[in-house]
């Protein structure tokens, strides 16, 4: 029976998910593999790398600095998170990312990305952790009007979330039977129809299955809900959920805000470790 961790998005509310991962890398939990979409995807993949801490070290530290993330970024690149420095310099030079042990791990770690022609979800395996694999991660976490989409494998992709928000019943059906899933949002949380979205119209308009894709998201999403809800009543899921609104935003600018929903995943993962231990030890 396989072992997996599914990882929501969430912009910054993925500090939270970087606060559970740390706890559980800290007591050697292993799953024989995860998937991450957007946030869940560039902050997941740490787990695969063994690299605990480094999410909010890099965050903190970077925040700040307007080529991390700031709109003026956006206007010169199109993309809010500058590509150059996200996905090259930090992990190459400022905080390497380890490349060795990601690729050394036996652990499966996937992606969720969007195919902006037909609004569909694409799913990938970064088996190397390599610059390749580092553009599937950046492709999943690059949200539509605020980043440039990336051309991969013959697909034009963006922000997984549009397309598959919590990938629970792909990993699933690829043979994962006893799942561990991280949210970003409270019980109870339930999605509106974005308020943006005669913007985006505007801005997406020579890309219509991915605006129909933006236009049904909330009620994909709420329908995913209600099956884990169903599937953790059953006991066949584990879902690790902030207890309220994290309320942060997707650009984040002060390293305190950070650090404080860092550590309320902290403080939820290590309320919920022996459970997921126990959890995962069951092969029922």
């Amino acid at each position: 029976m396989k072992t997996g961790l599914i990882m929501e998005g969430g912009a910054m509310r993925g500090m939270f998910t970087a606060g559970v991962i740390d706890v559980l890398m800290e007591a050697g939990v292993c799953f024989d593999g995860a998937i991450g979409v957007s946030a869940g995807a560039v902050f997941g993949c740490n787990y695969k790398s063994r690299q605990i801490g480094r999410v909010i070290r890099y965050n903190k530290a970077y925040c700040q600095d307007p080529r991390y993330v700031s709109f003026r970024s956006l206007l010169r690149t199109g993309d809010i998170y500058g590509e150059e420095f996200c996905y090259h310099e930090l992990p190459d030079r400022l905080d390497p990312f380890d490349v060795k042990t990601y690729e050394e791990n036996s652990m499966d770690f996937y992606v969720v990305c969007t195919d902006v022609e037909t609004g569909k979800p694409v799913y990938h395996n970064c088996l190397k952790g390599d610059a390749e694999d580092i553009q599937w991660m950046r492709a999943s976490a690059s949200m539509p009007a605020l980043s440039r989409f990336v051309n991969l494998d013959g697909h034009m992709l963006s922000d997984g979330g549009t397309a598959d928000s919590i990938p629970v019943r792909f990993f699933e059906s690829i043979g994962y039977e006893r799942n561990v899933v991280i949210l970003t949002q409270p019980e109870g949380y339930v999605k509106k129809p974005n308020q943006l979205l005669p913007l985006l119209r505007i801005l997406l308009r020579k890309n219509p299955a991915l605006i129909q894709a933006l236009e049904n998201r909330h009620e994909r999403y709420n329908e995913t809900i209600a099956y884990i809800k169903k599937q953790e009543l059953c006991g066949n899921l584990l879902v690790i959920r902030p207890e309220a609104a994290l309320n942060i935003g997707a650009v984040e600018r002060h390293p305190e805000e950070l650090e404080r929903v860092y550590q309320l995943g902290r403080k939820e993962g290590e309320k919920r470790l022996a459970e997921v231990e126990e959890f995962l030890a069951d092969k029922r």
